[in-house]
């Protein structure tokens, strides 16, 4: 078994955004990460539910779709509805982690908590028994092409640790500074999902770069 891969349309080529999709997918991308920012969690602004229902209507591949945004809970229903597989909220961003993800179970769509670099993976505990992903941010959010943060290694072995011994079976993503060296450090970690932006979609060749990934985690 090998790390399932998980390319970030927010690096893709926006005016070609249908081509870059059906390259990654032919390379066996197992989920397309898709990154909502509303510009007051994080600075950046990026989609709405029109672009995860139009790349719902171009690939068969599972949509990853990743609120960064305050108050998630307002827009679960719209995205849930626009065709998101899985719906990712961010702890940090709602007085009211355990009503959001009950919302996104609610609608029939897998549920995601979401922790940032400085959040201690010991505040998600109460929840863990109600999603089917945990995703731990490698960098600070916001933005493409930051370098991993190695402090994040540990939070994955805990996370990994209390899903071993309560017997969870959600998958651990990584997302921030995925390359073929980080993302194995993260798999031996315990890792089982990596968002891979710039690193996948960097103009040169999209299936070498999935091939590798999954390469070098390969048991």
């Amino acid at each position: 078994m090998s790390i399932k891969v998980a390319p970030s349309v927010l690096a893709a080529d926006y005016m070609n955004l249908q081509r870059d999709v059906e390259l990654a997918e032919q390379a066996g991308a197992d989920l397309f990460h898709v990154d909502i920012m509303d510009g007051m969690f994080v600075p950046s602004i990026a989609y709405g539910p029109g672009w995860v229902k139009g790349l719902n209507e171009i690939t068969d591949v599972p949509l990853d779709v990743h609120l960064m945004v305050e108050q998630p809970e307002r827009f679960v229903e719209e995205f849930a509805d626009a065709g998101a597989d899985i719906i990712g909220v961010q702890y940090e961003a709602t007085q009211h982690i355990h009503r959001a993800l009950q919302m996104i179970k609610n609608k029939g769509v897998k549920a995601e908590v979401v922790i940032n670099p400085g959040t201690a993976v010991e505040l998600i505990e109460p929840v863990l028994d109600m999603v089917d992903q945990v995703l731990i941010m490698t960098v600070n959010p916001g933005f493409g092409g930051q370098k991993f943060l190695p402090s994040t290694l540990k939070k994955i072995e805990q996370l990994a640790a209390i899903k071993r011994e309560q017997g969870y079976d959600f998958d651990i993503e990584i997302d921030g500074g995925a390359n073929d060296e980080t993302t194995k450090l993260a798999f031996e970690a315990g890792a089982t999902v990596a968002v891979a932006g710039s690193y996948v979609f960097d103009k040169v060749d999209p299936a070498a770069k999935i091939a590798r990934l999954k390469e070098v985690t390969a048991d």
